[in-house]
Protein backbone atom coordinates (compact mmCIF):
# COMPACT_ATOMS: atom_id res chain seq x y z
CA UNK A 1 0.00 0.00 0.00
CA UNK A 2 1.38 2.95 -0.73
CA UNK A 3 1.95 6.33 1.62
CA UNK A 4 -1.20 8.33 0.67
CA UNK A 5 -3.23 5.47 0.24
CA UNK A 6 -2.60 4.03 3.80
CA UNK A 7 -2.96 7.60 5.61
CA UNK A 8 -6.33 8.10 3.93
CA UNK A 9 -7.71 4.83 5.48
CA UNK A 10 -5.78 5.48 8.48
CA UNK A 11 -7.92 8.85 8.37
CA UNK A 12 -11.19 7.55 7.27
CA UNK A 13 -10.87 4.65 9.95
CA UNK A 14 -9.96 6.99 12.67
CA UNK A 15 -12.93 9.46 11.76
CA UNK A 16 -15.03 6.56 11.43
CA UNK A 17 -14.24 5.01 15.06
CA UNK A 18 -14.77 8.75 16.26
CA UNK A 19 -18.22 8.76 14.57
CA UNK A 20 -18.96 5.60 16.23
CA UNK A 21 -17.69 6.52 19.39
CA UNK A 22 -19.68 9.96 19.60
CA UNK A 23 -22.79 7.48 18.43
CA UNK A 24 -23.02 5.90 21.14
CA UNK A 25 -21.78 7.93 24.26
CA UNK A 26 -24.22 11.28 23.31
CA UNK A 27 -27.37 9.36 21.79
CA UNK A 28 -27.46 5.65 22.54
CA UNK A 29 -25.83 5.11 25.87
CA UNK A 30 -27.82 8.09 27.65
CA UNK A 31 -31.13 6.43 26.83
CA UNK A 32 -30.10 3.09 27.22
CA UNK A 33 -30.39 2.10 24.06
CA UNK A 34 -28.54 -0.97 21.92
CA UNK A 35 -26.94 -0.82 18.96
CA UNK A 36 -27.07 -4.52 18.56
CA UNK A 37 -23.85 -7.09 17.88
CA UNK A 38 -20.83 -6.97 20.16
CA UNK A 39 -21.66 -3.72 21.08
CA UNK A 40 -25.26 -4.51 21.92
CA UNK A 41 -24.09 -7.48 24.28
CA UNK A 42 -21.34 -4.88 25.97
CA UNK A 43 -23.76 -2.42 26.23
CA UNK A 44 -26.47 -4.52 27.99
CA UNK A 45 -23.56 -6.09 30.06
CA UNK A 46 -22.99 -2.49 31.07
CA UNK A 47 -26.31 -1.47 31.89
CA UNK A 48 -26.20 -4.71 34.29
CA UNK A 49 -22.89 -4.16 35.81
CA UNK A 50 -22.24 -0.49 35.86
CA UNK A 51 -19.24 -1.57 33.84
CA UNK A 52 -17.05 0.33 31.38
CA UNK A 53 -18.81 -0.38 27.90
CA UNK A 54 -16.11 1.11 25.98
CA UNK A 55 -13.42 -1.48 27.56
CA UNK A 56 -16.12 -4.60 27.31
CA UNK A 57 -16.69 -3.43 23.81
CA UNK A 58 -12.85 -4.08 23.40
CA UNK A 59 -13.08 -7.64 24.81
CA UNK A 60 -15.59 -9.15 23.37
CA UNK A 61 -14.16 -8.51 19.94
CA UNK A 62 -11.12 -9.93 20.53
CA UNK A 63 -12.28 -13.18 19.71
CA UNK A 64 -14.10 -12.27 16.59
CA UNK A 65 -11.22 -10.43 15.65
CA UNK A 66 -9.49 -13.42 16.09
CA UNK A 67 -11.94 -15.22 13.60
CA UNK A 68 -11.70 -12.87 11.11
CA UNK A 69 -7.96 -12.81 11.00
CA UNK A 70 -8.01 -16.56 9.47
CA UNK A 71 -10.93 -15.83 7.14
CA UNK A 72 -10.66 -12.43 5.94
CA UNK A 73 -6.65 -11.52 5.50
CA UNK A 74 -4.47 -9.55 7.68
CA UNK A 75 -5.35 -6.07 6.33
CA UNK A 76 -8.91 -6.54 6.92
CA UNK A 77 -8.80 -7.74 10.61
CA UNK A 78 -5.54 -5.01 11.32
CA UNK A 79 -8.09 -1.97 10.29
CA UNK A 80 -10.80 -3.52 12.12
CA UNK A 81 -8.53 -3.74 15.17
CA UNK A 82 -7.51 -0.31 14.83
CA UNK A 83 -11.03 0.67 14.67
CA UNK A 84 -11.98 -1.33 17.70
CA UNK A 85 -8.85 -0.24 20.10
CA UNK A 86 -9.89 3.36 18.50
CA UNK A 87 -13.64 3.22 19.07
CA UNK A 88 -13.10 2.51 22.64
CA UNK A 89 -10.32 4.99 23.55
CA UNK A 90 -12.37 7.67 21.73
CA UNK A 91 -14.92 6.49 24.57
CA UNK A 92 -12.95 7.30 27.15
CA UNK A 93 -12.70 10.66 26.13
CA UNK A 94 -16.21 11.08 24.41
CA UNK A 95 -18.26 12.21 27.42
CA UNK A 96 -21.65 10.33 28.00
CA UNK A 97 -24.33 13.02 27.84
CA UNK A 98 -27.55 13.31 26.12
CA UNK A 99 -27.40 15.42 22.47
CA UNK A 100 -31.13 14.74 22.61
CA UNK A 101 -33.64 14.65 24.97
CA UNK A 102 -36.30 12.66 22.92
CA UNK A 103 -35.61 9.01 22.78
CA UNK A 104 -36.83 8.47 18.82
CA UNK A 105 -33.97 11.40 18.07
CA UNK A 106 -31.42 9.20 20.17
CA UNK A 107 -32.58 5.96 18.32
CA UNK A 108 -32.50 7.71 14.54
CA UNK A 109 -30.11 9.99 15.05
CA UNK A 110 -27.45 7.68 17.04
CA UNK A 111 -27.97 5.27 13.95
CA UNK A 112 -27.37 7.44 11.21
CA UNK A 113 -24.06 8.40 12.89
CA UNK A 114 -23.49 4.67 14.24
CA UNK A 115 -24.05 3.58 10.28
CA UNK A 116 -22.12 6.41 8.21
CA UNK A 117 -18.89 5.47 10.85
CA UNK A 118 -19.42 1.90 10.54
CA UNK A 119 -19.45 2.65 6.58
CA UNK A 120 -16.42 4.31 6.56
CA UNK A 121 -14.74 1.43 8.11
CA UNK A 122 -15.87 -0.81 6.03
CA UNK A 123 -15.07 1.44 2.73
CA UNK A 124 -11.32 1.54 3.77
CA UNK A 125 -11.14 -1.70 3.75
CA UNK A 126 -11.29 -2.42 7.94
CA UNK A 127 -14.63 -2.55 10.14
CA UNK A 128 -15.82 -1.84 13.32
CA UNK A 129 -15.45 -5.50 14.48
CA UNK A 130 -18.06 -7.89 16.05
CA UNK A 131 -20.85 -8.66 13.69
CA UNK A 132 -19.82 -6.63 10.60
CA UNK A 133 -16.98 -8.96 10.40
CA UNK A 134 -18.93 -11.86 10.69
CA UNK A 135 -21.43 -10.06 7.80
CA UNK A 136 -18.39 -9.38 5.78
CA UNK A 137 -17.33 -13.24 5.66
CA UNK A 138 -21.18 -14.21 4.59
CA UNK A 139 -21.13 -11.60 1.97
CA UNK A 140 -17.62 -13.17 0.31
CA UNK A 141 -19.43 -16.18 -0.23
CA UNK A 142 -23.07 -15.05 -0.78
CA UNK A 143 -22.92 -11.72 -2.22
CA UNK A 144 -25.57 -9.88 -0.04
CA UNK A 145 -25.58 -6.86 1.42
CA UNK A 146 -23.43 -5.88 4.57
CA UNK A 147 -26.04 -3.62 6.32
CA UNK A 148 -28.61 -5.81 6.04
CA UNK A 149 -27.35 -8.74 7.38
CA UNK A 150 -25.96 -6.65 10.29
CA UNK A 151 -28.80 -5.46 10.74
CA UNK A 152 -30.50 -9.16 10.82
CA UNK A 153 -27.66 -10.25 13.23
CA UNK A 154 -28.01 -7.55 15.77
CA UNK A 155 -31.89 -8.24 15.75
CA UNK A 156 -31.11 -11.05 17.42
CA UNK A 157 -29.56 -9.47 20.42
CA UNK A 158 -32.80 -7.36 20.78
CA UNK A 159 -35.00 -10.43 20.53
CA UNK A 160 -32.94 -11.93 23.55
CA UNK A 161 -32.95 -8.05 25.36
CA UNK A 162 -36.62 -8.63 25.23
CA UNK A 163 -36.51 -12.60 26.48
CA UNK A 164 -34.75 -11.38 29.58
CA UNK A 165 -36.28 -7.84 30.18
CA UNK A 166 -39.73 -7.79 28.70
CA UNK A 167 -38.88 -4.19 27.96
CA UNK A 168 -40.86 -3.47 24.36
CA UNK A 169 -40.56 0.50 24.35
CA UNK A 170 -36.71 0.00 24.59
CA UNK A 171 -36.18 -2.76 21.86
CA UNK A 172 -38.20 -1.20 19.15
CA UNK A 173 -36.52 2.06 19.54
CA UNK A 174 -33.06 0.00 19.48
CA UNK A 175 -34.34 -1.91 16.25
CA UNK A 176 -34.99 1.54 14.65
CA UNK A 177 -31.03 2.06 15.36
CA UNK A 178 -29.92 -0.53 13.92
CA UNK A 179 -32.31 -0.50 11.16
CA UNK A 180 -30.98 3.20 10.28
CA UNK A 181 -27.34 2.30 10.89
CA UNK A 182 -27.76 -0.70 8.46
CA UNK A 183 -29.32 1.27 5.82
CA UNK A 184 -26.75 3.98 5.72
CA UNK A 185 -24.07 1.39 5.68
CA UNK A 186 -25.33 0.18 1.95
CA UNK A 187 -25.38 3.43 1.14
CA UNK A 188 -21.65 3.89 1.89
CA UNK A 189 -20.28 0.18 1.53
CA UNK A 190 -21.36 0.05 -2.05
CA UNK A 191 -18.78 -3.61 -2.39
CA UNK A 192 -21.90 -5.51 -3.16
CA UNK A 193 -23.34 -3.56 -5.72
CA UNK A 194 -22.42 -4.98 -9.76
CA UNK A 195 -21.67 -3.27 -12.95
CA UNK A 196 -21.20 -3.68 -16.56
CA UNK A 197 -18.90 -1.59 -18.58
CA UNK A 198 -18.45 -1.76 -22.14
CA UNK A 199 -15.22 0.52 -23.51
CA UNK A 200 -14.94 0.48 -26.98
CA UNK A 201 -10.59 1.40 -27.57
CA UNK A 202 -7.87 1.03 -30.18
CA UNK A 203 -6.03 0.82 -26.95
CA UNK A 204 -7.15 -2.90 -26.19
CA UNK A 205 -3.42 -4.31 -24.92
CA UNK A 206 -2.57 -1.45 -22.83
CA UNK A 207 -5.98 -1.54 -21.15
CA UNK A 208 -6.20 -5.38 -20.90
CA UNK A 209 -2.86 -5.38 -19.14
CA UNK A 210 -4.09 -3.12 -16.57
CA UNK A 211 -7.71 -4.66 -16.56
CA UNK A 212 -6.47 -8.08 -15.87
CA UNK A 213 -4.81 -7.06 -13.00
CA UNK A 214 -7.08 -6.11 -10.98
CA UNK A 215 -8.21 -8.82 -10.80
CA UNK A 216 -11.86 -9.11 -13.37
CA UNK A 217 -12.48 -11.09 -15.69
CA UNK A 218 -12.56 -9.16 -19.72
CA UNK A 219 -14.57 -10.24 -23.09
CA UNK A 220 -13.32 -8.69 -25.86
CA UNK A 221 -16.01 -8.22 -28.27
CA UNK A 222 -15.27 -7.23 -32.07
CA UNK A 223 -17.20 -4.44 -33.26
CA UNK A 224 -17.83 -1.81 -36.00
CA UNK A 225 -18.75 1.35 -36.14
CA UNK A 226 -21.97 2.02 -38.26
CA UNK A 227 -20.29 5.74 -39.96
CA UNK A 228 -17.20 5.12 -39.51
CA UNK A 229 -16.78 1.15 -40.93
CA UNK A 230 -13.73 1.47 -38.57
CA UNK A 231 -13.33 -1.75 -36.20
CA UNK A 232 -12.57 -1.59 -33.16
CA UNK A 233 -12.60 -3.67 -30.01
CA UNK A 234 -14.90 -3.87 -27.39
CA UNK A 235 -13.89 -4.68 -23.63
CA UNK A 236 -16.48 -5.87 -21.25
CA UNK A 237 -16.37 -6.34 -17.69
CA UNK A 238 -18.29 -6.61 -14.69
CA UNK A 239 -17.12 -4.94 -11.71
CA UNK A 240 -18.42 -3.53 -8.21
CA UNK A 241 -19.56 -0.07 -7.98
CA UNK A 242 -16.86 0.14 -5.21
CA UNK A 243 -13.85 -0.56 -8.01
CA UNK A 244 -16.06 1.91 -10.62
CA UNK A 245 -13.82 4.85 -10.36
CA UNK A 246 -10.73 3.08 -10.53
CA UNK A 247 -11.42 1.85 -13.94
CA UNK A 248 -12.76 4.76 -15.21
CA UNK A 249 -9.35 6.92 -14.29
CA UNK A 250 -7.78 4.00 -16.04
CA UNK A 251 -9.87 4.63 -18.97
CA UNK A 252 -9.31 8.28 -18.79
CA UNK A 253 -5.26 7.46 -18.57
CA UNK A 254 -4.62 5.01 -21.38
CA UNK A 255 -7.15 5.96 -23.83
CA UNK A 256 -9.08 9.20 -23.38
CA UNK A 257 -10.98 8.87 -26.30
CA UNK A 258 -11.73 5.68 -25.20
CA UNK A 259 -16.13 5.18 -25.72
CA UNK A 260 -17.41 3.48 -22.33
CA UNK A 261 -21.06 2.79 -21.39
CA UNK A 262 -21.68 1.62 -17.71
CA UNK A 263 -24.74 -0.29 -16.72
CA UNK A 264 -25.86 -1.45 -13.81
CA UNK A 265 -25.91 -5.48 -13.24
CA UNK A 266 -28.92 -6.86 -11.95
CA UNK A 267 -26.84 -10.55 -10.93
CA UNK A 268 -24.01 -12.43 -11.93
CA UNK A 269 -23.93 -16.10 -12.70
CA UNK A 270 -20.61 -18.08 -12.87
CA UNK A 271 -16.83 -17.36 -11.77
CA UNK A 272 -16.77 -13.85 -10.36
CA UNK A 273 -14.54 -12.86 -7.97
CA UNK A 274 -16.79 -10.97 -4.77
CA UNK A 275 -13.95 -10.42 -2.58
CA UNK A 276 -11.42 -8.15 -4.61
Amino acid sequence: MKPYQAFASWLAVSTGSLLIAAAFNILLIPDQLLSGGISGIAMMIGYLTKSNIGWLYLALNVPVLAWGWFTLGRRFVFWSSYSVAAASAFMQLVPVQPLAQDILLSSVFGGLLLGFGTGLCLRAGGSSGGFDIIASIISRSRDLPVGMMIFVLNGLVIGILVVFTGNWDIALYSLISIFTAGKVVDLIHIRHLKVTAFIVTQKTEELLQQMLSRPRGVTIVKTRGAFSSEERDMLMTVTTRYELDELKRMVRRLDPKAFVNIVETVGVMGDFRRNG
